[in-house]
């Protein structure tokens, strides 16, 4: 069985790292690159980071950012936001990501993630899909929808067959980020979840709502996600990565120790 894996989740503004609540009243709390160097320190498997304003304001990422992240880490390195062709994926890779998360942008031209997968190969293109919950019509008939631009734009895309799709193009990999449950620190969206992990052959990673160490446990044991995106708690002092990882350890969930 493979390792579970633990991943920080950066959520970029502005050059600064942010966290909000179901993508809403954004503060910012501290300096990417430091924040990134400090979680690669403490045993993090991966970063990931978003630059969470670069395609609701079309523009592109901020790649400088990007690389003064990437020379501080020595991990697997996902980054989202503006990518939104394969100039700008290779600009991200040659910058010192591993891989590149498309989410807009493949809703707008599902072929990107084709595209990507054979110049870069499926182990570099993630599949960003932020959901939220809806009553289940002929359109969404899981009850789950796609929504893009940050969590502006719903899309009449059902969750269940967007992922689907996605893997059958090529995607190596999906994180999964439920709008309803992001920032609240209740739990992870565990029938979300355990819906879309149990449809694909890729890993899934679980995104939003971690607030203590049992949501990380649940939505890794029950939901059988293959990483847990983590954000407030560490932000925020709550956890620190070491200690989210013995706990898992010593309840039964394989991880890599950092102890």
């Amino acid at each position: 069985m493979l390792s579970k894996r633990i991943i920080p989740c950066l959520d970029v503004r502005d050059g600064k790292t942010t966290k909000g609540i179901k993508f809403k009243e954004n503060v910012d709390i501290g300096d990417p690159v430091e924040m990134a160097g400090f979680y690669y320190k403490e045993g993090a498997d991966e970063i990931v980071f978003y630059d969470i304003t670069a395609s609701s304001e079309k523009r592109n990422i901020m790649i400088n950012v990007v690389r003064r992240v990437a020379e501080e880490i020595f991990i697997p390195f996902s980054v989202g936001g503006g990518i939104r062709n394969i100039e700008d994926m290779r600009a991200v890779l040659l910058a010192g990501a591993e891989k590149v998360s498309v989410n807009t942008a493949a809703v707008d031209y599902p072929e990107l993630i084709s595209e990507g997968a054979k110049a870069f190969g499926s182990q570099c293109i993630v599949l960003g899909m932020d959901v939220k919950k809806v009553a289940p019509t002929q359109s969404t008939p899981s009850g789950y929808e796609v929504v893009t631009h940050g969590g502006r734009t719903f899309t009449g895309i059902d969750a269940l067959a967007w992922a689907k799709k996605a893997e059958d193009s090529g995607a190596g990999e999906i994180c999964l980020n439920s709008i309803d449950a992001d920032g609240a620190q209740q739990g992870y969206e565990i029938a979300l979840t355990s819906l879309i992990s149990g449809n694909v052959n890729i890993p899934v990673i679980a995104s939003g709502g971690a607030g203590n160490i049992n949501h990380i446990y649940d939505v890794l044991k029950y939901a059988e996600a293959d990483a847990a995106l983590i954000a407030s708690i560490i932000h925020y002092g709550t956890y620190t990565i070491r200690q989210i990882k013995y706990e898992l350890h010593s309840r039964g969930i394989k991880v890599r120790n950092t102890w």
